[in-house]
């Protein structure tokens, strides 16, 4: 039986997408934001300026989720809501402020994730968007290339029936690099976020769904990211997307460090 005192408060759907709390963090934030990097936006006349709609991006560092939050609240108009791991929440000022601002812990721990998809579905429900890592994690690719994904996010489309947007990122490892101390900040790096068109899932919108067809779906999903990578990065990608169980890899948590020990 699940430990309720361990479990993790949800945020409250607000009326307002950008409330005022909201909008008191991002005036904090987004001057930080543009002391670390500058976020170049390409092909944002592709996304719907209102209605629900679900984001899906690369995830190569811990400053990417700075970047797409700074992306769809200053040049969307949009409130980023996160799909994020529960250890950030667990923080006792950094997780209020997080549930806060709208975002959604998630349970790496095998616990199971009922109470954040159906947060995420209200999120949705409400006209509002919600922004997925569908790796789950930073990549393990060795070149930084967009590895397999989880079927959360293609859950969650499909559940709700609303669109699903891929964006590629690229520059945020000249910034930060992955795991590692000697951060680089800088307003005049850039980390370029290329918009793409949404992806046709509309055969698999249908009842009960097969594991292979929603591991297919997350597949398209992850090959179309890698598609806007590959444009940003101007190098071919590789032909299979990375699988970190075949390399024997964890799958969550610093892969690099449990590799040297």
């Amino acid at each position: 039986m699940a430990n309720k005192s361990s479990d993790l408060k949800m945020p409250k759907v607000k009326t307002l997408e950008r409330h005022p709390v909201l909008r008191l963090i991002a005036s904090v934030l987004i001057p930080v934001v543009r002391l670390l990097f500058k976020v170049r936006p390409i092909g944002l006349e592709k996304l719907p300026k209102t209605g629900p709609y679900i984001l899906v991006g690369n995830h190569v560092t811990n400053v990417d989720a700075l970047a797409v939050a700074y992306f769809v609240y200053v040049y969307c108009k949009r409130a980023p809501h996160f799909l994020a791991k529960e250890s950030l929440f667990r923080v006792p000022l950094l997780g209020r402020i997080l549930t806060a601002a709208g975002q959604i812990p998630v349970y790496r721990s095998g616990k199971r994730n009922d109470a954040q998809m159906a947060a995420a579905n209200a999120y949705l429900n409400s006209g509002h968007s919600i922004a997925i890592f569908p790796e789950g994690t930073l990549t393990r690719d060795p070149n930084f290339w967009p590895m397999r994904g989880k079927t959360g996010a293609v859950r969650l489309a499909l559940d709700t029936g609303v669109p699903i947007y891929p964006i590629g990122q690229w520059g945020s490892e000249k910034v930060m690099p992955q795991y590692g101390a000697k951060f680089r900040p800088g307003f005049w790096k850039p980390v370029d976020i290329l918009v793409g068109d949404e992806i046709d899932l509309s055969r698999f919108r249908k009842n009960q769904l097969t594991p292979p067809e929603l591991y297919e779906a997350t597949e398209i999903v992850m090959k179309e990211i890698t598609k806007l990578v590959a444009q940003l990065r101007q190098e071919e990608p590789p032909a299979k997307l990375w699988d970190p169980v075949s390399a024997g890899q964890p799958v969550t948590g610093n892969f690099k460090k449990a590799n040297h020990k």
